[in-house]
This record gives structure tokens, C-alpha cells and sequence, in this order.
């Protein structure tokens, strides 16, 4: 994510290099042509790139809005997610501390209980984010796991998901032992059923990209744009031999205009492909897990993330 406000000139421009490129081409051809021809044979009314431009304008406003609302909806689905693990825990602390009282009461099986629920639900949390970004690391969670449950999760397709039986599974067992009692697990299950539905949600924006027909005919016709503008600027520009030059660089600035607003809205498109523009799953991951490390007492916490030039990842 970037929380910079001001933006590296390279930066944007490896963005919007291509189309720009044409259009500086593109511009210089027709400035040549216009100057050892003859401007009118190829000119065209300045009107119809304006009707264009404002099509266009409607057009790629309503690309990036669609693709704005999938970005913040992603992050809408990981804010329900710290704050459905910071209740899981809390839920599971709080559920095991209160049967102390309790004749079958065993200090350190209740104690080993909390520990190996708050790591799983850490563990989840960083196998979503693996799995969203199609990435490999998953030494990341393995202290997070006990032997048995790594040598499992290697051969499961949806780690994350497996993950998330075995704390349903854990919740029963610690039912039956007497750690937890009562209407425990209902809560513990709705908190459960919250992480799923979130998990669903990041797994339809990952999986369902937006129609790619909106893409499509954007580029086409931020291309065609680029190449009629120039056509109805040549009358403009050549009533006078002094600025008939300013052909290009006009050209080129109302285009780059187009284009740069054409690819805002495709960066956002996609917001779990481990890009600067995506929602920062690493650091609520590490938020997640700093917070439960310390819920659940633990001094050793890992470092907290912090921006990398400007940007939050």
C-alpha cells in the first residue's frame, strides 16, 4: 500500500511508458507530415476528440471505481479478520481462564490450550496471505504448528482452510476435556464463521477479476486517443509556424493525462498480487501477530513492520 504522497517521477513513468512513447512517436510523425505535406489533408475536427475524451473520461471513471471498490472491499474483508482473531483469542482466554474454579481444572493443559489455539489462528492468518499472493514461504508458520500438523499440511491444496478445521477440531477436543464447558464453542464457532466468510470474500476478489472487457476496451480506446489527438490539434498548432512544434509536447501531456488515469485503475484492480498498490497482508499479518503474542503474555514479540519508502507492504 502507499502512504507516500509524493510519487517517484521513475516510478510513474515504468507505469505509463509504453502508451506514452507512442504518443511522443506518434505526435512527431504527424507534426512531420503536417509540415512537409499538408496539415489540412489530415487534420480532423477537434470536436470529435472532444465527444472522445469525455466518453473516454466516463469510461475510465467508471473502470476505476469498480476497481477502487474491489481494493477496499479486500481491506474491508482483512479488517474483519484482525478483528475476528483479536476476539478469538480474547474468547479463548477469557473461556479457559473462567473454569479455574472447575474440579478438572489442570493449570498447564489449560495453559497449553491457549498457547496452541493463539498460534494456530496466527498461522491461518499468514497461510491466507500466502495463499492470496501465491507465495512459497511457508517456514514462515512452521513454529506456529506442532510436527504432525507440518507434516499434514504439505500434502493439503488449502492450507489455510486445513488450518482452520484444526481449530475447530482443538475446540471440541478441549469440550470433551473439561477446558472449556458451557456454550464455549458456540461463541468460538461465530468468530470461526466470521474468519471463513472473510476468507471467502478475499478468495472471490482473488479468484474473480474484474470483466475483462473493461480492460480491454479501455487500452483500445486510450490508444485511439492517443491516436487522433494529434490529427485534431494539427489546424491549432499550424496557423502559425512558431508553435507548430507545440504539437508534441500538447499531444503527448493530454495523452499521458488519459493513460496515467487508465492504469490507476488497473493497479488497483488486483489487490493481492504482492504489488506497492495491494493491501498490506504482511502488516496485518504481523499486526495479528504481535497482538496475540501479547495477549497471551509473551515478551518475545516480533518486530513490528514499519513502512519501506513510503510504502506499506
Amino acid at each position: 500500500m502507499i502512504v507516500k504522497r509524493n510519487f517517484s517521477p521513475l516510478k510513474v513513468w515504468n507505469y505509463i511508458k509504453g502508451p506514452v512513447i507512442l504518443s511522443i512517436v506518434w505526435s512527431f510523425v504527424i507534426w512531420l507530415i503536417a509540415n512537409k505535406i499538408s496539415a489540412e489533408k489530415f487534420s480532423i475536427n477537434f470536436s470529435v476528440i472532444g465527444i472522445l475524451g469525455t466518453a473516454l473520461a466516463i469510461f475510465i471513471a467508471f473502470r476505476n471505481n469498480s476497481a477502487y471498490s474491489r481494493w477496499w472491499e479486500a481491506r474491508t474483508a482483512w479488517s474483519s479478520i484482525l478483528a475476528s482473531c483479536r476476539t478469538f483469542a480474547r474468547l479463548i482466554i477469557t473461556f479457559t481462564d473462567s473454569h479455574s474454579h472447575q474440579t478438572n481444572y489442570v493449570k498447564e493443559r489449560s495453559e497449553s490450550f491457549k498457547q496452541e489455539m493463539i498460534h494456530k489462528i496466527i498461522a491461518w492468518a499468514n497461510a491466507l496471505r500466502l495463499e492470496l499472493r501465491k507465495q512459497d514461504d511457508w517456514q514462515s508458520i512452521q513454529s506456529y504448528l506442532t510436527e504432525e500438523e507440518k507434516v499434514q499440511l504439505k500434502t493439503k491444496q488449502n492450507k489455510s482452510n486445513f488450518i482452520k478445521m484444526l481449530l475447530a477440531q482443538r475446540i471440541y477436543k478441549a469440550m470433551a476435556d473439561g477446558t472449556l464447558g458451557g456454550f464455549d464453542s458456540f461463541q468460538l464457532e461465530g468468530q470461526l464463521l466470521a474468519l471463513a466468510n472473510a476468507q471467502s470474500t478475499s478468495e472471490r476478489i482473488k479468484h474473480t477479476p474484474l470483466p475483462k472487457q473493461y480492460d480491454y476496451f479501455t487500452r483500445m480506446f486510450v490508444l485511439l486517443f492517443i491516436f487522433l489527438l494529434p490529427l485534431g490539434l494539427i489546424n491549432f498548432f499550424n496557423q502559425h509556424t512558431e508553435t507548430s512544434l507545440l504539437l508534441i509536447p500538447f499531444s503527448v501531456l493530454i495523452s499521458a493525462v488519459f493513460v496515467i488515469m487508465e492504469r490507476t485503475g488497473a493497479a488497483n484492480e488486483n489487490p493481492f498480487e504482492n504489488l506497492v498498490t495491494d493491501v498490506p497482508l504482511t502488516s496485518i499479518c504481523n499486526k495479528i501477530e504481535r497482538d496475540l503474542l501479547e495477549m497471551l503474555g509473551s515478551e518475545k514479540l516480533p518486530p513490528k513492520l514499519e513502512t519501506e519508502n513510503g510504502y506499506l507492504f
